[in-house]
């Protein structure tokens, strides 16, 4: 089923992401094909496994997978490669022979425009990634880790000698309903990890990121002003839920925080997103036109 007037716009939020993984499984299991999708952050990896068709990946991603010692934990924090081994999660897992392979073709192939979008760590300009960017495999998952590489837990990648963290930092605070306006659409499916009612807040001792981030400041001052960024595309997404051209998808029943690896905890969390968008979906067929 094509709703080609609709972006499906995903949040971030490290293994919080558990719990609408779900829905990027309904809308494969539906055959449900947006007229756009983007993401930032662990929202990127929705973009990828809904634009490879890939079910199982989709599901495992943030369950099975990212529960592995050696996708997380202290055995790859040890090796210096971050509490979450982004190389080895965003990069060596998807390659052909990887732990969990990506179908490039089936992606490639795939006609949806995309966007990912990650954030020049030396400038803080957002950069979004889509078709045009990207020719092959090995860049899809480069620029994918960018995206998801959150400053002080991973390794921070460079690309074409620039030093890029992760998109939840940049214009929209995490939540890019601003690349799919940027892209002409005006209908919007957002899905967020975060429950209705939840507002960031400002780092209670910024002199202390300032002080860890010394060699970043770019970063320092983007992670001490998310909030900001953060809270505006919120209210923007209520604004155009309230004028009927967003369909906003809270996660009300989050069980875990976004560093939860254990997986059991993961499965659950997953459980709780599923039954919620069970409960959701006639309400979004509904705005979708289906």
């Amino acid at each position: 089923m094509q709703v080609s007037d609709v972006a499906l716009v995903f949040e971030g939020g490290g293994t919080r992401n558990s719990y609408t993984a779900p829905f990027v499984e309904r809308l494969l299991r539906e055959d449900i094909d947006v007229g756009w999708v983007g993401g930032v952050s662990a929202g990127a990896s929705h973009v990828v496994n809904y634009l490879s068709r890939d079910i199982q990946r989709s599901i495992n991603s943030f369950t099975d997978f990212i529960a592995q010692p050696a996708s997380s934990g202290w055995r790859p924090m040890l090796r210096g490669r971050g509490y979450f081994d982004a190389e080895y999660i965003y990069e060596d897992a998807g390659l052909p022979d990887g732990a969990m392979p990506l179908d490039y073709e089936t992606f490639k192939n795939n006609p949806t425009p995309y966007r990912i979008s990650a954030v020049r760590a030396d400038t803080g300009e957002t950069i979004n990634w889509g078709p045009d960017n990207i020719p092959d495999l090995p860049t899809l998952m480069k620029y994918t880790r960018a995206s998801s590489t959150i400053p002080g837990v991973m390794r921070m990648p460079y690309i074409d000698g620039v030093p890029f963290v992760d998109g939840a930092l940049g214009s929209s605070g995490g939540i890019p309903i601003d690349a799919a306006e940027a892209d002409g659409f005006k209908k919007f499916l957002i899905v967020l990890t975060r429950p209705k009612g939840f507002r960031r807040t400002a780092p209670k001792r910024p002199q202390l990121l300032r002080q860890i981030f010394r060699s970043n400041p770019v970063v320092a001052e983007l992670l001490i002003t998310r909030h900001e960024r953060y809270n505006t595309s919120l209210d923007w997404a209520a604004e155009l839920e309230r004028k009927g051209q967003a369909y906003v998808f809270y996660a009300n029943n989050m069980s875990i925080t976004k560093a939860e690896r254990k997986r059991s905890k993961l499965i659950h969390n997953y459980e709780l997103g599923r039954a919620q968008a069970d409960a959701e979906w006639p309400a979004i067929l509904e705005f979708m036109g289906l």
